[in-house]
């Protein structure tokens, strides 16, 4: 099973060292990757109808991932990188398909996508894009990516997208990892269909019952699950025996990806972060594993 950290940005401020700082200590400890959350804009969650019910609000600061991962990707070796997940929807299709071979392309195929829908229509009517059609739109823009990474003339004449023989170049030496993340049957079902993997994230008990919810879908749908990742992001641990105690379970389970979370625990500097990731990786013995 693959070990990451999930970035703790949001408590960071902004802080240019504090990504140098994280990225170079989760290499240096043995994580497999970092994952980053993602969101355009922060948006005032008063007087809205109908209400934002996200965790995240003006106040919240988030790097943009893939400049983020461009950054880190020059400064580190082994390293792998995940959107956790990518509000794909409201991004022009092409335009993310061009980030993501140049990133996967120059960080020498350390790029994993995930993706999802988001709940911030703020988002969505600041970037031009609908918010009622957010699903059927990452329907289609999923299989488009993988079009566009052929690197070869093609074209596309869809509800979303239209593309009239062309291409995108120089493309990745690979077809990148698209996965999918989220709460609901329909993003369940996105990622049985769709997906490379499946990124679950939030309350244990419920994360199980998601998963037992992916795992009986494939059969339905005819999706061996043999090469198929199961992460899961560790939001609620608050502390390092309950993360190590999850990451294991997770593994006997049958899990490939387990991302550890500082953020929301009242660590109220970077070294916090370090020393909580830090301490993770000495208790799963991270650093033998490489």
């Amino acid at each position: 099973m693959k070990f990451g950290v999930v970035d703790p940005q949001t408590e960071l401020g902004g802080d240019p060292e504090a990504v140098r700082r994280i990225g170079l200590a989760a290499e240096a400890l043995g994580d497999d990757y970092l994952l980053a959350y993602d969101h355009v804009v922060g948006a005032v969650h008063t007087d809205r109808e109908p209400p934002l019910w996200g965790p995240y609000s003006e106040n919240d600061p988030f790097h943009d991932p893939f400049v983020l991962f461009a950054y880190l990707a020059g400064m580190t070796e082994t390293l792998e990188f995940a959107t956790g997940v990518l509000i794909l929807p409201q991004r022009q299709t092409v335009l993310v398909a061009k980030q993501c071979a140049d990133l996967d392309l120059l960080s020498g195929g350390r790029l994993r996508l995930g993706v999802g829908v988001g709940w911030n229509y703020v988002e969505y009517d600041a970037l031009g894009q609908p918010f009622e059609t957010r699903g059927r739109r990452l329907n289609e823009q999923i299989p488009y990516l993988r079009q566009l990474w052929h690197g070869e003339v093609s074209s596309l004449d869809g509800e979303f997208d239209r593309l009239d023989r062309g291409v995108v170049i120089p493309g990745p030496r690979r077809q990148i990892p698209v996965w999918v993340g989220g709460f609901s049957p329909p993003a369940f079902r996105r990622g049985v269909d769709l997906g490379d993997g499946f990124m679950f994230a939030g309350k244990e008990s419920a994360v199980y019952h998601a998963l037992d919810a992916v795992r009986s879908l494939a059969p339905k749908r005819d999706r061996p699950l043999d090469d198929f990742g199961l992460e899961y992001l560790a939001l609620r641990a608050s502390d390092v025996g309950e993360t190590v105690d999850e990451a294991q379970r997770w593994r006997e389970t049958g899990g490939t990806h387990f991302g550890a979370v500082s953020m929301n625990a009242g660590r109220d500097s970077l070294e916090a972060h370090v020393d909580f990731f830090s301490d993770v990786a000495d208790r799963l013995d991270l650093a033998s594993a490489h």
